[in-house]
């Protein structure tokens, strides 16, 4: 909104300094700050509230040290999350651009669907929640919205060279002849550590013959909701000990956050030799309020911890770094950037898989993890979840770090 009064102020009115709100580092910087800013000023009465409403964790008992120190700990602290990134996104963003109302509508959406669930447990005493065919009726509907979009509103292109070219004559009357980039719809993504590092999604149906790239969609849509999906549940089973969602989501954003601005801006994309996405940048201002928003949290959420994000929180993180991989196409480079909920996922899938398969075999069920997800396994061996967190935290720097170096690496 802010972005809006003064982009009247500088070119109906012509006052100085307002042109400034026309810069995306400069919008971002303050969404940050005011994210920041009201998720641990704020985030306190949040907390209270929840406290005098009794929205405490019920914690099972898992054996695990220092677990029912934690019964009564308020949850849906997700709310801080997501109430912190949204204002400052309304106030500093273009509301008009299609990637930030994607963004918006996924907050949402994944924060309705969260809500619910934590809802469930605490106030319907239910501790399995939102049954699980519904969160998956929620996340596949937030895909099919978010592939549709992407894959058939016109605002949403890339910008490549052709055989077409511009003619420019110079002072000096020199001819320069430079190729002439033109947007287009694509459903090309990125391919790491590879030169000619992109491949489209429509040329998996290549075999239909002339015009297979109209049906692209109905391959895109269903990779978009699988991403969605599986990212969001990803999230949803890292929150598990304190601090370990909100600090290794806030390494991956901003990891993410590094993509859409070089990507957005056609001096740095046509430098790093990168697919150019027209208005992807303003995507920016919506990272740096959603990182801001993070890190406040987690002067909440860091050991011990005063407020739990509960599923309001986690399957939000996860919808929102989905889509905003998906929409700078970088989908591919989740399972590095994303390599702790990765590897979450695959410890409980390995866990169940493999004491299914022994139990069929040999009549009793055996486990390669002391306990899934991989978090409870450390504290299980004894690990403090404090130097767990920091660890895994580490490794989501050196992953971040990694997908950042794909810019050039090939």
């Amino acid at each position: 909104m802010l972005y809006y009064l003064f982009e009247y102020f500088d070119k109906t009115l012509d006052l100085p300094g307002t042109g400034v709100f026309q810069y995306i580092t400069f919008r971002s910087a303050l969404a940050f700050m005011l994210s920041l800013l009201l998720s641990t000023i704020y985030g306190k009465r949040v907390i209270n509230f929840l406290r005098r409403q009794q929205v405490g964790e019920t914690v099972r008992e898992l054996g695990l040290a220092g677990q029912n120190e934690k019964a009564g700990t308020p949850t849906m602290g997700g709310l801080i999350i997501i109430f912190a990134t949204l204002i400052p996104v309304l106030l500093f963003a273009r509301l008009h651009n299609i990637y930030i109302v994607l963004l918006i509508v996924t907050t949402l959406w994944m924060g309705t669907i969260g809500f619910v669930d934590d809802y469930i447990k605490i106030f319907k005493k239910d501790k399995q929640g939102l049954k699980g065919i519904f969160k998956v009726i929620g996340q596949v509907g937030l895909g099919i919205i978010v592939g549709a979009v992407l894959y058939f509103n016109p605002a949403v292109t890339v910008r490549t060279d052709t055989g077409r070219t511009d003619v420019f004559k110079t002072s000096a009357n020199t001819t320069i002849v430079t190729p002439a980039p033109i947007e287009e719809k694509s459903t090309a993504t990125t391919i790491p550590f590879v030169k000619n590092n992109e491949f489209d999604y429509a040329e998996v149906l290549s075999f239909m013959g002339d015009g297979y790239e109209k049906w692209a969609w109905l391959i895109f849509i269903p990779v978009v909701i699988f991403i969605i999906t599986a990212v969001s549940n990803g999230a949803n089973l890292t929150d598990g000990i304190d601090g370990l969602a909100a600090g290794t989501s806030a390494i991956s954003v901003l990891a993410l956050g590094i993509f859409t601005f070089v990507s957005g801006n056609i001096i740095f994309s046509n430098y790093l030799n990168i697919m150019y996405i027209p208005n992807s940048g303003e995507m920016t201002v919506f990272i740096s309020a959603f990182v801001g928003a993070l890190i406040g949290f987690l002067w909440y959420n860091s050991y011990p911890a005063s407020v739990f994000m509960g599923d309001t929180g986690s399957l939000t993180i996860g919808g929102i770094i989905a889509v905003l991989a998906i929409a700078v196409r970088k989908e591919i480079l989740i399972v590095l950037f994303c390599g702790i909920f990765l590897a979450e996922s695959a410890s409980v899938i390995i866990q169940v898989s493999y004491f299914k398969y022994t139990k069929k075999r040999f009549g009793e069920g055996r486990r390669i993890f002391l306990m899934s997800p991989l978090h409870h396994h450390y504290q299980k061996k004894g690990y403090h979840e404090s130097k767990i967190v920091t660890r895994f935290w580490i490794v989501a720097v050196m992953l971040a770090i990694l997908s950042i170096i794909t810019l050039k690496l090939r």
